[in-house]
């Protein structure tokens, strides 16, 4: 891989082929379970994938929080803490153009998912929805 990865599947691609495979897992078994319980469990599940945050989110979150963190240490307790905005900087530049950064892996075993994995299982509840809507 170059130095610039492409937009689409880079995190993924820098996951474990594991945590890949279980978030899908637990994505299609949300869906499937959906399916089950008809119409008001998909409406729920929409509007709870509306308010989940992906792993780009939580990231840059996180990265302002620390960088914001080491400045006001930095100008109050000891100009040593400016190395810390300086590495979050650097993290989320990697993180930007690679796809990696140190925390990606966590994220992700936490369950944190892509914009683009978030969205895949709102198209299929979306299809399932409509699905059932033209049934009655």
């Amino acid at each position: 891989m170059g130095i610039v990865a492409s937009s689409a599947g880079r995190v993924p691609a820098h996951t474990a082929e594991a945590v890949n495979e279980r978030i899908r897992r637990e994505t299609n078994r949300r869906i499937a379970a959906c399916a089950r319980q008809g119409r008001a469990a998909i409406d729920e599940r929409l509007r709870q994938l509306d308010r989940e945050w992906d792993v780009e989110r939580c990231i840059e979150t996180a990265a302002a929080g620390l960088s914001l963190l080491g400045l006001g240490l930095g100008a109050f307790k000891h100009r040593r803490w400016y190395l810390l905005p300086t590495a979050v900087s650097a993290f989320l530049l990697q993180h930007a153009l690679q796809g990696w950064c140190p925390p990606l892996p966590l994220l992700r075993r936490l369950g944190v998912r892509t914009a683009d994995e978030i969205n895949r299982e709102r198209y299929a509840l979306l299809s399932l929805r409509e699905g059932a809507a033209t049934k009655h």
